[in-house]
């Protein structure tokens, strides 16, 4: 059994949130919640966010399947981000000369599953 939890429009760029995802893939929730406070990225408190939320999914879905659920068996199967949409957030930045250049604000969508069997 495997449930989903997805972070939307999140104020970070997708390649530091994936590299913080490629540590804690395959690794159980417990341990991931664990590290995710050490790692030295901002996004790490989002992804925790996000993980707690997957395994609530699950174990709201195990209640209503009527099987018990052991929090210490409940491993990330799968997480990535991928890059949402930039247009929305154009901000501008003073150039030389009196001008204005824009520079678009990063944004990331992330989807962590869950599942309560360990595979890797």
């Amino acid at each position: 059994m495997e449930a989903t939890a997805y972070a939307r429009f999140q104020r970070f760029g997708t390649r530091k949130v994936a590299q913080v995802l490629k540590e804690i893939r395959g690794k159980s929730v417990l341990q991931a919640e664990q590290m995710l406070p050490l790692m030295p990225r901002a996004c790490g408190g989002m992804i925790a966010k996000t993980v707690r939320s997957a395994a609530a999914n699950l174990t709201i879905k195990a209640r209503l399947a009527g099987k018990t659920l052991v929090p210490e068996k409940v491993y990330i199967k799968s997480c990535w981000s991928g890059q949402g949409p930039m247009g929305q957030m154009r901000r501008v930045m003073p150039a030389p000369q009196g001008r204005a250049n824009t520079f678009k604000r990063k944004v990331c969508h992330l989807t962590v599953t869950v599942s309560d069997e360990a595979g890797r």
